[in-house]
């Protein structure tokens, strides 16, 4: 006669050992699958950061050669200026020794004064592309660095999904979704400002 009602532990520890099985596989898949998407918004991320990036050196390049224009043009006036500074003296020459200058003098200034208002229109005109160019690549920078910082938000939370994966913390597993959702909402207001 048994001592005791004989209770199969084996067949019970077995379906324990099932159930977290089943447990923890459908606990590793929502985590794969979050990491997973988490993965696509960085992997875009970082695309638009290195575009970015790129859009605002073209942006400084161009500033660069309007910059270069904005130079030429001001040693033209300068050259100009110099050009009828020295007409200027000879025509005092003329007056010095009591003679009328000719009359091409006359002309002649009056035509360089208009050449440097031209020229130095064309010279602010450079100036301020320039200026527009310089500031659309800061504003490009200052959105390479939100996407950069985007980035870096879903690695971290990224590899807060592998130590959950590995430790089979649901904490972590949260905190991971949230640092990820709060990545997602820098990525979406950078992209759309």
């Amino acid at each position: 006669m048994p001592e005791g009602p004989e209770v199969e532990t084996e067949k019970l520890r077995e379906d324990i050992h099932e159930e977290l099985e089943h447990e923890g596989g459908a606990f590793l898949k929502r985590i794969a699958l979050t990491t997973a998407i988490l993965a696509v918004f960085a992997a875009i991320a970082a695309l638009r950061a290195g575009a970015t990036v790129n859009e605002a050196l073209m942006e400084r390049t161009e500033a660069a050669r309007l910059q270069a224009e904005a130079s030429d043009q001001w040693a033209y006036y300068q050259a100009k200026g110099i050009k009828a500074a020295v007409e200027e003296a000879s025509r005092t020459s003329w007056l010095a020794i009591g003679k009328e200058p000719p009359p091409e003098y006359e002309k002649e200034k009056e035509r360089r004064a208009d050449e440097q208002k031209e020229i130095s229109k064309t010279g602010r005109e450079k100036e301020k592309q320039r200026d527009e160019k310089l500031a659309e690549s800061d504003h490009l920078i200052h959105l390479h660095h939100r996407f950069a910082n985007a980035v870096a938000i879903f690695q971290v939370s990224i590899a807060l999904g592998a130590v959950a994966a590995l430790t089979r913390n649901r904490a972590v597993w949260l905190i991971s979704i949230l640092l990820g959702a709060g990545g997602i909402v820098l990525f979406g207001v950078t992209l759309l400002g």
